[in-house]
């Protein structure tokens, strides 16, 4: 769930303004699961700018505190969330983390990269929810490392069923920043769409996997 509307529309507006996320409904993009897309995000450009990641960093880091406490550690979701997570946790002052999709093939095998202890409590920093199955990876590794969750803060959802059902099974506690419904709010009053493509990226979000852009 988001934060708050204030926050979820603000964060929206900026990620636009950047195009950390673009909407195409003319012109769809392919998605690496094969599937026709009329959004494309990538929240990695908000490094590029300073003043957005400043502000995505107190707004997340803030809304960390307020609702699980400071926790003794973050984690990013590696690669997409390293950043932003360092800059959460520079902002928080705590240690930082990240979690690999797998533990490395050599070296020290490791898939947790950096300190942290057993028993510690941890908030995991992601950059993007889809269906929430390589970010509840991550989880699953910080849990059998002994490590208790309290929770994962993200940018911004695209506010799939699938999603919302892989984290209630695995009982964790999601926030993000902004949403979809947020994003169409805000790209509809700043007229950055029209109401007719508002209308092709509603039905796309009811069922992303069997959309066709024709």
């Amino acid at each position: 769930m988001i934060f708050n509307k204030h926050t979820a529309r603000k964060t929206a507006e900026v990620l636009l303004q950047v195009n950390a996320i673009k909407l195409s409904p003319k012109e769809p993009f392919t998605w690496a699961s094969g599937w026709k897309s009329p959004i494309y995000c990538d929240n990695r450009i908000i490094l590029s700018f300073p003043p957005i990641r400043n502000y995505i960093r107190e707004v997340m880091a803030k809304q960390i505190e307020k609702h699980y406490g400071k926790p003794d550690v973050i984690a990013g979701v590696a690669t997409g969330a390293i950043g932003i997570g360092i800059l959460v946790a520079e902002y928080l002052g705590l240690p930082f983390i990240y979690v690999r999709p797998d533990a490395k093939g050599h070296g020290r095998k490791n898939q947790i990269e950096g300190f942290i202890e057993s028993g510690q409590n941890v908030v995991v920093v992601e950059d993007l929810i889809s269906t929430g199955k390589s970010s509840l990876n991550a989880v699953k590794a910080l849990k059998d490392a002994n490590i208790n969750v309290k929770g994962m803060v993200a940018i911004f959802t695209y506010g799939f069923d699938v999603a919302t059902e892989n984290f209630k099974k695995e009982n964790i506690n999601l926030h993000t920043l902004s949403n979809y419904e947020s994003l169409l709010e805000q790209a509809l009053e700043t007229n950055y769409i029209s109401q007719k493509e508002l209308e092709t990226l509603s039905e796309w979000n009811t069922s992303p996997s069997e959309w066709n852009a024709n």
